[in-house]
């Protein structure tokens, strides 16, 4: 499908009324075992001005990945996307895993709204057990919890794998659209692709 090509500045065609996002944290992140040792980090400015609030709908809902070390910096993220915090929700870990002062066995999405959005499914816990598997891969299980909670069309940010029915956007994962100012491998095969 085609939004944009790298070279324009417009809006993106689609909007979306849900949106889940794994930024890469650059807190906390180094060292031996760290994220950078895995992909690119972005700083929370980089993060910040992301034009996600052009990819919303009026009325949608965000999930924000974040690290124990960045919840205060979800927090600005999602304001500076145009979202207001609502709740957490936690993944909680069957087995004990790195820290820097605790063992972390938890993560966390934060939840945001904007407009107009009240949730599908009223019932859903503020935490969920799942199953770890590669490093930063996320559990299957928060699509089934996003879907049952929150309305399409869905849009996955920092993507690595395809989920039927989601439109995605990363620098492992052939994307569906072009953001502009940040370009991933894709964004070349798209454009050529359009001519």
């Amino acid at each position: 499908m085609k939004e944009t090509d790298a070279t324009d500045t417009s809006t993106p065609v689609r909007r979306y009324r849900t949106i889940l996002a794994d930024p890469p944290w650059d807190i906390l992140q180094q060292g031996d075992r760290g994220a950078e040792h895995h992909y690119p980090l972005m700083t929370t400015g980089q993060i910040e001005a992301m034009p996600v609030a052009d990819l919303a709908e009026d009325d949608a809902h965000l999930w924000l990945w974040v690290t124990n070390g960045s919840w205060r910096a979800g927090y600005d993220v999602m304001t500076a996307w145009g979202f207001t915090y609502r709740s957490p929700l936690t993944w909680v870990k069957p087995r004990l895993q790195l820290g820097h002062y605790l063992r972390n066995m938890t993560e966390h999405v934060l939840f945001g709204t904007r407009g107009k959005a009240p949730v599908n499914f009223r019932a859903q816990p503020t935490w969920f057990m799942a199953p770890t598997q590669e490093h930063s891969h996320k559990p299957e299980e928060q699509f089934g919890i996003i879907e049952r909670v929150s309305p399409g069309p869905y849009l996955e940010l920092f993507a690595r794998r395809r989920q039927p029915g989601w439109d995605v956007w990363g620098n492992e994962i052939d994307s569906d659209l072009v953001i502009p100012g940040y370009p991933v491998p894709s964004d070349s095969a798209q454009h050529r692709a359009d001519r």
